[in-house]
Formats: C-alpha cells, structure tokens, sequence
C-alpha cells in the first residue's frame, strides 16, 4: 500500500513539473513597448520656414475734407461705422451757398436780357449802315457791346455752375467703400476748405498684408509667380476660424541692402473684416505643393552617426506572431506641422516607431501599446 502511494505522488509531482515546463515554453519573452503610426500619402505644401510677420494695411485710405467754407449741420454716420460708397456722411450749411446760386441765376436773367437788347441794336443798326445811314464806327460800337453783352451771359452761366457745385458740396458722400475713424469735426464748428480734416476712411475689403522674406527665396518665389498666382494665409493670436487665405499680387523692385529682406504684398477679399489695419500677422506663403509625398510623424525620424531612419515594425520572419524592429535609413523633405516627408526609403502604409525607440535595437521584439491621447500616432491614417 505504500508503495502505490509513493508511486501515485511521484506521477503527479512529474505531471506538474512537465505542464510547468509546457507553460515557459509557450510564454514568449514580451517585447519593447512602443508607439507606432503608419506612413501615408498626401499633398503637401512647400512653405517659407519660418513664416514671416506681415503688416496689414488699408487697400486705401481716404481723408475726408469740405471742398467749401461752412458750419457742420448734420454728420450721418457713427465713429467706426462701416460706410458704402455714396451713402452720406457729413452736411455743410446750405444756405448761403443756395443764396449765391439764387443771386447767379439773377444775373443771368438780367444779363440775359442786356443781351437781347444789344443784339436787336445791331441787327437794326446793319441795316442803317447797309444804307449809309450810320458809319462804320457806330457799327463797330454796336458789335462791341453786343460781345460784352454775350461775354456777361457766358459768365453768369459759369457763375451758375460754380453755384450748384457749391450747394452739392454741402452734402458730403463716402468716396469709397470702407470704416469710418474718429470725428475731427462736429456739428457746429466751422470748416475751413480744403484745410480742416473731418474724418478717414480705410478701405478693408479687399485688404493688404504687407511682410518680407529673405532674398533666396526671391529666385523660386518669382519662377512660380510667372506660372501661377501664389497663396497666402495670415494668422493671428486667439483667431477664430479657419486662417484668411489671399494671394501674393505684389514683388518690391528692390531687396533692403541692410537687411537683406525683399518687401511683399498679398491681397485678401476680408470679406468677413478678420483682417484690420495696423494688424499684425503670421504670414504663410505657399511656393508649391509636393503631391502624393510620402509622411510619417517628425517624432519617428531618429538620427545617427551617419544618416537618418526610422524604425519599422514587421512581422519575424521566423515567427510571423512575433513582431520586430527594422531600422530604416530614408531621406528626409520638409516638415509640415508635426509631420515629415519621407523622399525614399519608406513605402506608404508601414508601420513606423513614434515612441520607445532608445529600447530598440535592430531586429529587437517589439509590444505595440495604446496611447491615451486622443489621435495618438497609433491612430493615424
């Protein structure tokens, strides 16, 4: 009986002993968390790095001014007001200007009728000396005082003119499109024409940005100007919305010798005034568009002694359920937000390492772990 006791134990200590050693051998060694992304394809824009500050100006500035003498009756508009070409802003007091046009028609009535007086003179007096009745030097006085008589109704009529214009300068109109300043005048000052300013317009829409670049990019920025128009895009701290986009319409004929800087100019459409005078802004300049580029995220670039790579994730080929670290060398583009185009050595849609390679080696075990960042490299396209 003991001896079927003992033998019955050592089967079970052997048992155990074997599924224990089962169990090591089926546990594979856990490989070096990391972080990975795929490698995908998109158009990228070729853009001045680091974007420039610009300086938005007016497409136009208008100061306003009475082209006559007169006190401000009315002012039509509020400090700041957007204003459209042709609505009314300021009206000077008409009364005497409506005085002189009155007193203008007056002597053009009078005139008019000297005039009539003097003509019907001379015609008689071309037949009384068609008849020798008078002589020549009483005709000649009579055509003379006929064209002082018709000169006097030519002047009245000017005067007449003048007159009208007067009274339509008292009503002061918005020349352009645009945003009113600060009053410089009120009602009742008295303005004196053409000195006393009475207030600026700025045209905004369209708008101006003005910014410089350095001169190597002057080359490449005028090639691509003669084929197509160049974007742009400004930006601002705490803006809302997408970037205001415009073109490039503008090339300074001279790079500043003590700067080295070429001056250049963009025009928006501003069509909802994000853009206003005087503003600061980063400027984006768009030269060209890599399409189809091959990009991973800047993160997954490593750089050697000698080169640049990355380390790429696949399957053992051993072991297809083991997944190892391949080190990569490629050549790098440009940078585009946190992305890196890749020119040659990655094909789009291998998984690439963003995290955990100073744990790798080439051909090391890798473990694919989850960010807890939403859009994590893990997640991307």
């Amino acid at each position: 009986m003991k001896k079927i006791i003992f033998l019955s134990a050592l089967a079970l200590v052997t048992a155990m002993l074997a599924g224990g050693c089962s169990r090591e051998q089926n546990r594979a060694p856990a490989g070096a968390p990391v972080l990975v992304a795929k490698s995908f394809t998109t158009n990228v824009p070729v853009e001045i790095d680091p974007p420039p500050v610009g300086h938005v100006e007016a497409y136009s500035t208008v100061t306003i001014h009475s082209q006559i003498q007169g006190m401000i009756s009315e002012i039509h508009f509020r400090e700041g007001q957007e204003v459209k070409k042709g609505d009314p802003l300021f009206t000077i007091d008409p009364r005497s200007s409506q005085a002189a046009l009155e007193q203008a028609r007056a002597n053009l009535q009078r005139d008019s009728g000297q005039m009539e007086y003097q003509k019907a003179n001379y015609l008689r007096d071309q037949k009384l000396f068609a008849s020798k009745i008078i002589s020549q030097d009483q005709l000649d006085m009579d055509k003379a005082s006929l064209d002082g008589a018709t000169g006097t109704v030519a002047a009245d009529q000017a005067a007449i003119t003048n007159a009208l214009l007067n009274v339509e300068f008292c009503h002061i109109d918005a020349p352009v499109d645009g945003v009113t300043g600060s009053l410089q005048s009120y009602v009742g000052n008295v303005v004196k024409a053409p000195d006393d300013t009475l207030v600026t317009i700025n045209q905004i829409h369209p708008i101006y940005v003005q910014f410089g670049v350095p001169e190597q990019f002057l080359p490449e920025i005028r090639k691509e100007t003669s084929e197509h128009p160049l974007k742009v895009s400004a930006s601002f701290e705490n803006m809302t919305g997408p970037p205001p986009q415009g073109k490039l319409t503008f090339i300074d004929n001279t790079v500043d010798p003590s700067t080295g800087m070429i001056q250049l100019m963009a025009t928006f459409p501003n069509g909802n005034s994000v853009l206003w005078p005087g503003q600061f802004v980063a400027v984006t300049l768009t030269l060209s568009e890599l399409t189809n580029a091959i990009v991973v995220p800047t993160q997954a670039v490593q750089t050697g002694q000698t080169n640049q790579f990355v380390y790429v994730v696949k399957a053992n080929p051993t072991n297809a359920t083991i997944q190892v670290a391949e080190e990569r060398s490629v050549t790098i583009g440009i940078n585009y937000g946190s992305d890196t185009v890749i020119e040659s050595g990655l094909k789009a849609g291998e998984t690439v390492v963003t995290d955990g390679q100073l744990r790798l080696t080439p051909g090391a075990k890798v473990s694919i772990k989850k960010s807890d960042a939403a859009g994590s490299p893990a997640d991307a396209p």
